[in-house]
């Protein structure tokens, strides 16, 4: 089946609100000093050091931040700021504009500043529970405890601004005798979501383990499916060819759930229960992924990612934003040599295979909060 659409044609529900700003994040000031190109991570500063060149947070905001610390030498990657939640788990993450979106227990959506995570300003929703948030361009999409996908539209200059335009599925006309609205809802919670440019579909992965497709035209779900035989926990469209990828709780490339992915360029970042994000890249001409890196800085399942392009000089830089259910929210800095290739003859392949099970038998260090969680409840719902 093929869907088209042609632009966004919605009404207008709210009027303008103005968020104010609020410098509560303190930035890791001497980000911007690093080199580029420099692949080994600066001396570690003590955390008496650290503390004593960061502006004070504001007293209302329920983030601090956490001292790094890189687990291993990053040849590849290093962490270069960590902030703590102090209460509630972060849900989702989203990338537009030069602002990081983050959703979380509450009904306030916040908007952060690339990469410093500067607070710039928040939208407040209806409900909290913000378990999923995909941007495109100026359009913000959520999703919440009521099980339904919220659209707004912001603007950034000296304060940040946003409307609500849409909710989907749509309310039922009280003229209608048979409302469509209950029938094309999902059943659970929305856990993710991605968007075909070409034919301006919204796709939506849900607990219910079925996948929507939303023409935005219209406003409308013109497909839905049963996906996996567990929670859909991440989705990914491949904007040349219109193909869904989609991952669930049944452990592939993993020792535990994969529970998010992101994907740029020729990368795909996914992050896991086992604490850890993967970063993986296809091999030239075959189907093979090969692992390039592990980030290892967790102390809990890696509930959310998003990622972006930082530079294409000597090397191709990105950013990764990562937040765990052990309430840290991390940004990495990930480089790869253009050169290097991933060709290996037939002992080497199995060399790499036997470092890679070994990986993944390793156990991983748990936040003990989390692991209380675990064991008295499911934390994924």
């Amino acid at each position: 089946m093929e869907f088209y659409g042609r632009g966004f044609n919605m009404d207008e529900e709210n009027n303008p609100t103005q968020s104010p700003p609020r410098l509560s994040i303190r930035a890791h000031l001497d980000m911007y000093e690093q080199d580029h190109l420099q692949f080994s991570p600066g001396r570690p500063s003590s955390p008496r050091a650290m503390h004593s060149m960061l502006p004070p947070g504001s007293p209302e905001s329920p983030w601090t931040l956490s001292p790094l610390q890189t687990p291993s030498p990053a040849l590849l990657y290093h962490c270069i700021a960590s902030l703590h939640r102090q209460e509630g788990n972060i849900y989702s993450i989203a990338l537009s504009k030069g602002l990081v979106f983050t959703g979380s227990d509450s009904s306030r959506i916040r908007a952060w500043r690339q990469p410093d995570c500067i607070e710039r300003g928040y939208i407040k929703a209806s409900y909290g529970e913000v378990r999923a948030i995909f941007a495109f361009g100026n359009m913000l999409f959520t999703t919440h405890r009521d099980c339904k996908i919220r659209i707004w539209n912001y603007t950034v200059s000296d304060n940040f601004r946003y409307k609500k335009i849409s909710t989907l599925p749509k309310r039922s006309s009280f003229l209608q005798l048979f409302p469509k609205t209950s029938s094309q809802q999902h059943k659970d919670c929305v856990s993710c979501m991605a968007y075909y440019h070409a034919e301006g579909l919204l796709y939506t992965g849900a607990y219910d383990r079925t996948v929507k497709a939303w023409r935005l035209l219209d406003k409308k779900c013109v497909d839905s499916f049963l996906a996996h035989e567990s929670n859909v926990n991440a989705i990914v469209v491949n904007q040349d060819d219109g193909c869904v990828f989609t991952c669930s709780s049944d452990g592939s490339g993993h020792r535990f759930a994969v529970l998010c992915l992101a994907a740029i360029e020729k990368l795909i970042f996914s992050g896991s229960e086992d604490t850890t994000i993967r970063v993986w890249r296809r091999e030239e001409g075959s189907c093979f992924h090969e692992c390039l890196a592990v980030l290892d800085g967790h102390r809990g399942p890696v509930r959310c990612l998003a990622a972006c392009l930082e530079m294409e000089k000597i090397v191709m830089g990105f950013l990764v934003y990562s937040a765990s259910l052990d309430q840290t929210f991390k940004v990495w800095r990930v480089k790869v040599m253009p050169e290097e290739k991933l060709c290996f003859d037939f002992a080497d392949r199995n060399e790499s295979k036997t470092a890679k099970t070994m990986e993944y038998e390793m156990s991983p260090v748990l936040s003990p909060s989390w692991v209380e969680k675990k064991l008295h409840a499911n934390h994924f719902q």
